[in-house]
């Protein structure tokens, strides 16, 4: 059957068109996106502005009536953390619903950190073991571990690339005791739940998935998006050390002249390295492998499952490393 996944994240508001059947891994046929900067356009009380609630009715027009052209049998709707912590959510999602007929899901923070481990079990597998997963998003960052496809610890943090630009790089690039105070902060908001997947001990993978991961391991070395999903991927705490520093010396133009880095996202590359830089040291990672499939790929798989189960169809065991 044919799914689509309407994504309002904190950056961009995302639709993709799926065709999914039993047995095998939902197959991208369309994707259209939109820059909302949702995270970045709230008012000084925390609420999503009108001109913001304009733009994402739009988007959600449009998106909708390409899902029905593409032929989606459904389409779920939902939305991240800029909408979630708007003091004025109700209303956003209310004009929206009375302009567009969409109703949007808003995802508590833990079942985005849920659907995103559950994505990438499926990609790696059981041979990934007791398995890591972290997700910088625009408004947020996901961390959650576990041995299952359902994790035993899942949570969210507010230190999204585009919330912490918003916060801190406001007024252009800081000073030296600036970046230290955040770095200072970042890392306190981590370590202060890191119990929770540290008791188990070390992981036998770590994943990270998102744009602020793939634009950062992109910088780094790793294999450019045209070579396809299939191709490992790494970031590593040593290549990130190195960069950061350069990161930092940077000039918008230059960030933007970066490989995996789009112009329109310079301003979060600093602040979403710092965050990578605090998982990987709180949680004593060397690397972090990237995987290509993340919270959207997880609703389909979810609803899927729940469709198949619907209809007489055990969902199969995720594939082993191997069998992708």
């Amino acid at each position: 059957m044919r799914l689509g996944v309407l994504d309002i994240g904190s950056n961009t508001g995302h639709l993709l068109v799926v065709d999914a059947h039993g047995g095998a891994a939902p197959s991208p046929a369309y994707s259209y996106k939109e820059p909302l900067r949702l995270a970045e356009h709230l008012d000084a009380d925390g609420a999503v502005g009108q001109d913001g609630i304009d733009a994402l009715a739009a988007f959600c027009r449009t998106a909708i009536r390409q899902a029905v052209d593409k032929g989606c049998e459904e389409t779920l709707a939902f939305a991240t953390s800029a909408v979630r912590d708007a003091i004025n959510t109700d209303a956003v999602l209310d004009q929206v619903r009375v302009a567009t007929g969409v109703d949007i899901e808003v995802l508590p923070g833990e079942d985005e950190a849920r659907l995103t481990f559950l994505a990438v079990r499926r990609w790696f597998g059981w041979s990934a073991g007791r398995l890591a997963v972290f997700d910088i998003g625009g408004g947020s960052l996901e961390i959650a571990g576990g041995p299952n496809e359902a994790p035993d610890v899942a949570w969210s943090l507010p230190l999204g690339a585009a919330r912490l630009a918003r916060d801190w790089f406001a007024g252009g690039a800081p000073d030296e005791d600036r970046v230290r105070e955040l770095r200072r902060s970042i890392r306190t908001d981590i370590a202060r739940d890191a119990g929770n997947l540290l008791r188990a001990g070390a992981p036998d993978r770590a994943a990270a998935t998102s744009k602020t991961f793939r634009s950062l391991a992109r910088i780094c070395g790793a294999a450019p998006s045209a070579d396809g999903p299939l191709v490992p991927r790494q970031l590593t705490l040593e290549a990130l050390g190195q960069w950061l520093p350069k990161l930092m010396a940077m000039d918008p133009d230059e960030l933007g002249c970066l490989p995996g880095v789009s112009t329109s996202r310079t301003h979060q590359i600093v602040p979403g390295a710092l965050v990578a830089e605090a998982v990987m040291d709180i949680f004593e990672l060397p690397a972090l492998e990237i995987c290509p499939w993340a919270l959207r790929e997880g609703v389909i798989l979810e609803r899927f499952d729940q469709i198949s189960i619907l209809d007489g169809i055990v969902p199969g065991p995720p594939a082993g490393e191997g069998e992708r």
